[in-house]
């Protein structure tokens, strides 16, 4: 293109369209051919970008092989890191979190160990080992670590489905198989940096899942809120509510239905004094072990557990026993457990991660993903050796453990302790406990997973979105905890494919007195240029969404073609691809581009490029495509393309 001159500006790295005058004449930045990429290089970038974009690396360069160690046993174990920072002052706000946690973490392990069927004190054993092994290897300051009420939910779903809880040894022994699988799922994701993978599980989709296991977990409750002694064990809202009412009758004990429903009434008082007010915050953390201690005295004295109310019973004295050998690691059963143990793992992956990068943002620190699955694995793998079912972050003791002033990872020592203390001296006491305050301890706390706020954002932000989160909602109310989770992962990887294959295109306009170009839906006042037809590709062109681009190019360009026909407006002489968006091509997606010019030729209509990235002008150049379209017709920015063609337009 002889009337083009190549500025002296860096034209092949994309520096920004410029026009001069200069002695009457236009100087036009022509898009020049860039060196040939290194495929060693390529291949080590997209690796590091994929796995190590944190750069990991990067603490241990220029040191000593002594301080290289020393930072990699810090990397395992941060505690040793910031420990040697820990100040006495800081004890008194862990020491002040820890105990107000612990407070709140006992009933709750009691109540979630029954949603796990499994017996009372398993719910204390996963809050005693676990949160020491996290303490030393997490980086989370505030995260609080034990069972929670969806995974626990979740487990013993799909234990049940695999083996009745009556028989209690294969149960338990099936529940630590499933938990190590858990661990070492979340180990491995984390050592090979794989987690990324998580982040599939789209947001919308996870409000969703957890709304619909808030109703369900609610729902099965009413089992040990109304005193039912006969209850479906399906979980699904028309299971349940049929259970109910079929015992209305008979089957409802007056005196549990009195003590569950004051105390749910209570707790949530408390919950609602505790977020008005954010000083209170202690009030709603104590209010469940309050409950406890109230409505076990009271059955106490009046011996209620006679006249029908059911209560804990006997609750296993001691520290956590030794269960390796009760790990399942060959036969059918192993196959079992590790299938239970992905989808538990990955589902406690999710929700501790979300959970750390909460109060991480809030108190503006790292947290480094993928060292955290690592310190989840950990100690869920030694958790299902010490009698331990999967635990995670808890979000509800997490915010408690937050706003109680903790500074580090002590409070969850902290807890671990009183925990202790609990098994070894306070399980008798609990033998009186009501199973329906525990009913309504477990009611109070899943009621934060029901996310008002955000399913109406979801639905105000992207419709689809809202879609998946009302698909997960509803499987699992409607279905079971399982199939929501199956629903919610399938309409993730759907948009995920719709968004891929079909990406988005507009048609450009100039903006007047500019030389900008823009989308003509967005920007009503953009007019379209005669005789030039400007289509944006705001994606990637790949294999999957190739064809559908260039047809979909075609279609736009017929529809102008119908529109200017009807107008008798001048014919389409060119059109000219916005590739600015388009960060990447493949082979298929240079084979669209290469019928789309053959298509065109016939039609006598040229083929232009603007603005195309150096991943993409590397492929152009390298399958030859950027000579059959020519040089002349590959530039900086729409507005340099509209400038050179305009003197070649037909009148």
């Amino acid at each position: 293109m002889s009337s083009n001159r190549i500025a002296d500006t860096d034209i092949a790295s994309g520096a920004s369209s410029r026009r001069h005058a200069d002695n009457n004449s236009t100087y036009i930045h022509k898009v020049g051919v860039p060196p040939k990429p290194n495929l060693l290089k390529e291949i080590k970038f997209t690796l590091k970008e994929t796995f190590f974009h944190d750069d990991p690396l990067r603490p241990f360069k220029d040191q000593t092989v002594s301080k290289k160690l020393m930072l990699g046993i810090q990397a395992i174990f941060p505690i040793l890191d910031w420990g040697r920072r820990y100040k006495l002052s800081m004890f008194k706000g862990d020491l002040i979190a820890g105990l107000t946690i612990a407070s709140l973490c006992i009933p709750q392990d009691i109540g979630y160990a029954k949603l796990a069927y499994m017996d009372p004190q398993f719910g204390l054993y996963s809050s005693f080992v676990p949160p020491l092994i996290y303490a030393a290897m997490g980086s989370s300051r505030d995260i609080a670590i034990g069972p929670v009420a969806v995974v626990s939910l979740l487990l013993g779903s799909l234990l049940q489905a695999e083996i009745d809880p009556k028989h209690k040894h294969e149960y338990e022994r099936l529940a630590f198989t499933a938990t190590f699988f858990a661990g070492l799922t979340q180990f491995v994701l984390g050592f090979f940096r794989l987690g990324f993978l998580i982040d599939f599980l789209s947001h919308a989709a996870i409000v969703g899942f957890m709304a619909g296991a808030a109703i369900t977990i609610s729902l099965q409750q009413l089992k040990g809120l109304l005193g039912i002694k006969t209850f479906t064990k399906k979980t699904d809202i028309v299971s349940v509510m049929r259970s109910v009412w079929t015992n209305a009758h008979h089957g409802w004990n007056w005196q549990t239905v009195l003590i569950g429903v004051t105390f749910l009434i209570f707790l949530l008082l408390a919950k609602h004094i505790g977020k008005k007010n954010k000083k209170l915050f202690w009030v709603p953390a104590i209010a469940p072990l309050i409950s406890v201690i109230i409505s076990t005295f009271c059955v106490y004295i009046t011996r209620a557990d006679k006249d029908g109310v059911a209560i804990v019973k006997h609750i296993e004295r001691g520290i956590n026993p030794p269960s390796l050998n009760e790990i399942h690691f060959t036969g059918n059963y192993m196959t079992k457990g590790f299938r239970i143990g992905v989808v538990a793992g990955m589902i406690a992956l999710t929700e501790a991660v979300a959970i750390g990068r909460t109060f991480a943002a809030m108190k503006d620190y790292h947290l480094d993903g993928n060292k955290e699955m690592i310190a989840l694995g950990t100690m869920n793998i030694v958790g299902s050796m010490t009698s331990c079912y999967v635990a995670t972050g808890s979000f509800s003791r997490s915010a408690v453990n937050f706003m109680a002033g903790c500074n580090t990872a002590v409070s969850n020592i902290v807890m671990s302790i009183v925990v202790l203390l609990t098994l070894l001296v306070i399980t008798p006491l609990f033998k009186y406990t009501p199973n329906a305050i525990l009913a309504s301890i477990i009611i109070s706390a899943v009621v934060g997973l029901l996310d008002y706020d955000a399913m109406i954002l979801i639905w105000k932000i992207d419709k689809f979105d809202f879609v998946a989160c009302m698909g997960a909602f509803f499987g699992v109310v409607f279905g079971s905890v399982e199939i929501g989770l199956l629903i919610a992962v399938i309409i993730s990887f759907a948009k995920i494919l719709l968004q891929v294959t079909r990406p988005r295109t507009a048609v450009l306009g100039k903006i007047p007195r500019t030389t900008v170009y823009r989308n003509i839906q967005q920007y009503p006042e953009a007019k379209k240029v005669p005789g030039v037809v400007i289509v944006r590709v705001d994606s990637a062109i790949y294999f999957s969404n190739s064809n559908y681009i260039r047809e979909r190019l075609l279609r736009l360009l017929s529809d102008e073609e119908e529109q200017l026909k009807e107008n008798s407006l001048p014919r389409i002489q060119y059109l000219i691809v916005e590739m600015s968006p388009v960060t990447d091509i493949d082979t298929s997606g240079i084979h669209a581009l290469e019928d789309l010019y053959k298509t065109l030729q016939k039609r006598e209509i040229q083929l232009v490029l603007a603005n195309p990235g150096q991943a993409v002008l590397d492929k152009l150049h390298a399958s030859d495509f950027a000579n059959t379209v020519g040089d002349d017709k590959i530039f900086l920015t729409v507005g340099d393309a509209i400038t050179t063609l305009a003197p070649r337009l037909e009148p």
